[in-house]
């Protein structure tokens, strides 16, 4: 099994009309096929970006009838890759609203599913707030899934800020993670650069986020500057701040090499807390 890879990030401007969003990505995910990728990454909410909670729940499908998710398995079947569907803003049976990561085999299919763990429910000293709770119901699992490459640990945007989970992961296998967002300007100048590179060295990982960027509507802003990180914290490409594609080269051999040059997450110790 070979362990290179060549991966893309997709970095796009969702809005609020869903139809549009996925026929700005379609041909995207095209162009990074055609340019060799082999693993294409889409950012977190890549079918829809709906600022005000009330508005959102009309706007969603179940898995059956979402229109992102047909198209992206469409495309994976038909160029013969694997797609990384950042999120999309999933409807289950009981009315409760997920907003799911989707892993889609070349061969069409849904390989994994990851319900993001952390919802955003922050307010900034500015004033600027959200409250992704009041729409979104949180998921309870971490997972793991196989690439043709190796393993795979999933994540979204706001879990970046929880280290652990991507200790977790790490220890249990993973070599790549994913981190498909959505984030805001405000906290993406000040902490995405720093927390996605810190989150690659901690584990020894490499690190695919693919992150929206610009105006979305009403107050919405994301920062851009998809990522794509190598064990050893260098960044191997960054998307700036305008739509578009980034690729870089995954050697996986490389993931061993950082571990065992700093092997951290072999070297914890279990401890105890004295608050005096």
């Amino acid at each position: 099994m070979t362990k290179i890879f060549k991966a893309a990030c997709i970095q796009n401007t969702a809005g609020r009309d869903v139809e549009a969003n996925i026929a700005w990505v379609s041909p995207h995910i095209d162009e990074a096929a055609q340019n060799g990728a082999e693993f294409i990454a889409l950012p977190e909410t890549v079918g829809l970006i709906e600022p005000v909670n009330g508005q959102i729940p009309p706007l969603t499908f179940s898995e059956a009838d979402d229109l992102g998710l047909a198209t992206f398995r469409e495309k994976a079947k038909k160029h013969g890759v694997t797609i990384l569907v950042g999120s999309q803003l999933i409807r289950l049976d009981d009315n409760r609203i997920v907003n799911r990561s989707f892993l889609i085999d070349t061969n069409g299919d849904i390989k994994a599913r990851y319900d993001k763990l952390h919802m955003f429910d922050i307010e900034l000293a500015s004033g600027e707030w959200y409250r992704e709770s009041e729409a979104i119901s949180p998921g309870d699992q971490a997972v793991i899934t196989d690439l043709p490459w190796g393993k795979l640990g999933l994540s979204i945007c706001y879990d970046l800020r929880f280290a652990a989970l991507y200790r977790t992961l790490a220890q249990n296998g993973a070599e790549i993670i994913t981190i498909p967002a959505a984030f805001t300007q405000t906290t993406g100048k000040a902490h995405w650069h720093i927390l996605v590179r810190a989150r690659a060295i901690e584990t020894g990982s490499y690190v695919v986020a693919p992150n929206q960027c610009g105006h979305h509507a009403d107050r919405r802003y994301s920062y851009g500057h998809s990522l794509i990180v190598d064990p050893w914290g260098e960044v191997l490409a960054d998307g700036g701040a305008e739509p578009g594609i980034i690729y870089a080269d995954i050697d996986l051999a490389k993931v061993a090499q950082a571990r065992s040059r700093i092997p951290a997450l072999k070297n914890d110790r279990a401890f105890s807390l004295v608050a005096e």
